[in-house]
């Protein structure tokens, strides 16, 4: 048998904020004899339901996943033209939601549990109270379970995913980051692509010392891992011609910075919440995987650990706050104030719209969503706001 898997060419512009393209090309003998020694190598997995066999969007859904310790859900929503949501579905994972010691709003203490592949409309979630990962399919606002697989390691809390790889940060056990191949609308689990992150075990409490989030940069030549107050750093692990991260990652040291979630800007730059100074720093990627802090903006409010991007604006969610503080991002990378945004008790995770005109924040004290008109300005006007069942402290948070 044999599989097309996507090559990545290590090449890197000078300028370091920018990564080269990856290339694409068929996968020599080597990438088919990872693809098929992991098919027989994974764990097994469970399927509930058949693959979906048309791919489309109708309509403009929300997905929200409760991370309920019983069972956890992922709650379905169609938004209306005005952005207002109504609930139009709860979907079972198939796996149980966890909660952090230490963690009263924010059970999972991560970005990124819940991301959607608008590409592929495939969704996928963590369970972290079950040690696994749920694949979705995605028919406009309904969703269709296809697969449930270990997610190779103790308590996934964020998934990262680029073409056809995905990674899935592992928070407990001294913390782990497992390698994913999607064939079709399933996920294969590739054991040598396994890193252990070394941080301590026993470490307290638990949701200040895990990792934070895993993304791929924009290119998907590398992933990068935050550890919040479990070694306050940014770990890059460098991606070969495969998919498969290095032996041990580029490490930066962020002393005191507790860094948790971030995103990219246009520019390549990597803007990062720091819970540590409640701040918004903007790094810059060299070409030896090394982050240089070019800027740091502080928030004034409490627990700044999430950010979302749309366009030239990013807005980092203050949990301790009840917050939301905007910022436009200049040339250079520098970041201008917009304002801070009320909501509700607990303000975690949050999702742009795909058109970039509607935000949505997760509240997790009761286990809700507020959702804001964008404007062009960058300014948030408040639209209304939903109650998410079973879902306090939960995160985990997509839009379409």
């Amino acid at each position: 048998m044999t599989f097309t898997v996507r090559m990545r060419t290590s090449a890197r512009r000078r300028t370091g904020a920018v990564r080269a393209a990856p290339l694409a090309r068929t996968a020599g003998a080597g990438a088919v004899a990872v693809a098929a020694a992991a098919l027989f190598a994974v764990a097994p997995a469970a399927s509930a339901a058949a693959p979906h066999q048309h791919r489309h969007t109708a309509g403009a859904p929300v997905f929200v996943q409760s991370d309920n310790t019983t069972a956890n859900t992922v709650v379905s929503y169609h938004r209306a033209a005005d952005g207002t949501l109504r609930q139009s579905g709860i979907y079972p994972t198939g796996g149980r939601g966890g909660v952090l010691d230490g963690s009263q709003v924010d059970h999972l203490a991560s970005q990124g549990s819940l991301v959607l592949d608008q590409r592929q409309q495939l969704l996928y979630a963590v369970n972290a109270g079950s040690d696994t990962v749920t694949v979705f399919g995605v028919r406009g606002d309904r969703l269709q379970r296809i697969q449930v697989i270990r997610s190779g390691g103790d308590f996934p809390v964020s998934i990262a995913v680029h073409g056809d790889l995905v990674y899935v940060a592992n928070a407990l056990g001294g913390g782990s980051i497992q390698g994913f191949l999607r064939i079709g609308d399933h996920l294969v689990s590739v054991p040598a692509w396994h890193r252990d992150l070394g941080l301590d075990p026993a470490a307290t409490p638990q949701f200040t010392h895990t990792p934070g989030q895993i993304a791929f940069t924009p290119d998907g030549s590398d992933l990068v891992v935050t550890t919040k107050a479990a070694a306050n750093s940014v770990d890059v692990f460098p991606l070969n011609a495969l998919g498969a991260p290095a032996a041990r990652p580029v490490v930066t040291s962020t002393p005191e910075a507790v860094p948790f979630g971030f995103t990219f800007d246009s520019g390549g730059r990597l803007q990062l919440t720091e819970a540590g100074p409640n701040a918004v720093a903007t790094f810059t990627l060299g070409r030896d995987g090394r982050l240089t802090k070019t800027g740091e903006t502080a928030t004034g409010q409490a627990a700044t650990c999430w950010i979302v991007r749309t366009g030239s604006d990013v807005y980092a969610s203050n949990a301790g706050s009840g917050t939301v503080s905007g910022y436009r991002i200049g040339g250079h990378g520098t970041l201008t104030p917009l304002g801070t945004t009320a909501t509700a008790a607990g303000t975690v995770d949050a999702a742009v719209s795909s058109d970039g005109r509607f935000l949505y924040a997760q509240t997790g004290a009761a286990g809700g969503v507020d959702a804001f008109r964008v404007g062009h300005d960058g300014s948030l006007t408040r639209i209304g706001s939903v109650t998410v069942p079973g879902a306090a402290g939960g995160e985990g948070i997509a839009a379409g």
